[in-house]
């Protein structure tokens, strides 16, 4: 019996370690295939949405970190310590942790994010003496993206 055991766990523990993280080949598509001719830099997103709170766009940048693979939750560097946090709109799609580091192309909806403190002085009774509201906001956060379609890049 211990005979049969020792060539048992001699062939587990070599399939467990032929095991390899494979890398993500170039032009890997998650999702719908995102169109790259109206695409920007993800640095200069917010910029470009100006006053806008939602857009429709394509943009390019690097993932920082992948968050939660099922679903697709991500953040994408936006440049200046900036970070824009990132999920697809369909649950069902999975992307590979080793995602983080890479280049990534995504399109879908950008909007910022809504504070819920915004524009109460509007809402009622604004007394002299009474304090303004003083939200402290995190600007690291201030951009999220519903991706329809991401493109592995380099």
């Amino acid at each position: 019996m211990k005979s049969l055991l020792f060539p048992i766990a001699l062939l587990l523990s070599t399939v467990a370690f032929a095991q390899q993280h494979v890398p993500l080949p170039h032009g890997m598509v998650y999702g719908d295939k995102p169109n790259t001719q109206a695409m920007m830099s993800a640095a200069k997103l917010e910029t470009f949405m100006g006053k806008k709170t939602r857009i429709s766009t394509t943009i390019e940048g690097r993932v920082i970190r992948v968050i939660r693979g099922k679903g697709g939750w991500f953040e994408l560097d936006a440049g200046g310590g900036k970070v824009i946090t990132a999920h697809f709109k369909n649950y069902s799609i999975n992307i590979p942790g080793n995602l983080a580091g890479r280049t990534v192309i995504i399109e879908g909806v950008a909007q910022k994010q809504f504070i819920a403190d915004d524009l109460q002085h509007l809402a009622g009774d604004t007394v002299i003496d009474k304090k303004q509201h003083k939200v402290k906001t995190d600007t690291k956060r201030k951009l999220t993206f519903e991706v329809k379609g991401l493109l592995v890049d380099k």
